[in-house]
């Protein structure tokens, strides 16, 4: 087992903490928060070990899964990778690309494995489906939450739009040609309501919106490609597979069928494939566990979590 600890023990690093816990592949050594007061609150509370300094805990750590706020990301990450352990950091990545690329590099020269937490890719309804998606060409994704002031120190993109860029830069597998985007603040100083535009070098749209001023919660995409729509609810963790194929000579009575101006029929064929329920926090970082085991690439790379910052950048460039 490897052994674990968490810098940061805010609302999420306290998740991350009892998954650690809970995990066959970690052995949770304890925690570090600059904050005395969260510190021994959390200490006492759960029982978790406390250690007075960073150093302390990196030191007695394989790996050190980073769940500070974004401000103190590299900070962090730099001395996790400089002492030669294995990193987990949340998303995004840093607060600057040009930090990101350094993290990236210095993991790279002190051979360390990296993930980003980008969890949504272990959310059971995308993992369903995502190998189905093959060669998208439009993609409309919808993250709307209710307010919350926990997370407005960063820019809804950063917050929100973040998941499914990463996600979208996931499944297509082109670059990106060019970004429009617009946003705006309606409680905070920075957008609370933002949309983009990508588009990709293979022709590929994704339609992004994100917004933290929503009535009501929704997270869900949406991939069209060459016959076949694929929609994913990561909220509800449901999806649905909606193909068409050349219609046979006798259809069935309740085939659904369709004919296009050229008199060419097709079949409607609906399928909802079975989503195994999961904790995707704990299957992350678990597959952290097998990355560093097993020597190979993590699922979410430190490269992959760099380039969903830069792109979200971009979109925040252009608000």
């Amino acid at each position: 087992m490897l052994k674990a600890g968490v810098l940061g023990a805010g609302h999420l690093g306290k998740i991350h903490l009892k998954l650690l816990q809970q995990s066959e592949e970690y052995e949770l050594v304890g925690f570090y928060d600059e904050s005395e007061e969260t510190a021994e609150t959390v200490s006492n509370e759960f029982g978790y070990h406390r250690f007075k300094t960073i150093e302390a805990l990196i030191e007695a750590c394989d790996m050190v899964d980073v769940v500070t706020p974004t401000t103190h990301h590299f900070d962090c990450a730099e001395q996790v990778i400089k002492a030669g352990k294995h990193l987990f950091i949340e998303k995004p990545i840093t607060q600057t690309v040009e930090q990101a690329v350094a993290i990236r590099e210095l993991a790279k020269k002190h051979g360390v494995r990296g993930q980003v937490g980008h969890v949504e890719r272990f959310n059971p309804a995308f993992t369903a489906v995502n190998h189905l998606i093959e060669n998208p060409m439009f993609i409309e994704a919808h993250r709307l939450a209710e307010f919350n002031p926990r997370g407005t120190d960063v820019p809804v993109v950063l917050d929100l739009m973040i998941h499914d860029i990463d996600a979208i830069l996931s499944v297509v597998d082109s670059k990106v040609k060019h970004i429009s985007a617009s946003g705006v603040s309606v409680i905070s100083d920075t957008p609370d309501i933002a949309n983009a535009r990508i588009e990709f070098e293979n022709g590929c749209v994704a339609n992004l919106t994100a917004s933290r001023i929503s009535m009501k919660k929704m997270r869900k995409a949406r991939f069209f490609q060459k016959d076949a729509y694929i929609s994913v609810d990561f909220l509800e963790k449901k999806c649905e597979v909606v193909r068409m194929k050349d219609a046979p000579q006798n259809p069935d009575d309740f085939a659904m069928i369709l004919q296009n101006a050229e008199g060419v029929k097709k079949q409607i064929y609906f399928d909802n494939p079975e989503v195994e329920p999961n904790n995707a926090i704990l299957d992350e970082l678990d597959a952290f566990a097998k990355a560093i085991q097993q020597d190979t690439t993590p699922i979410v790379s430190l490269a992959q979590g760099t380039e969903a910052l830069r792109i979200a950048m971009k979109i925040i460039a252009d608000l």
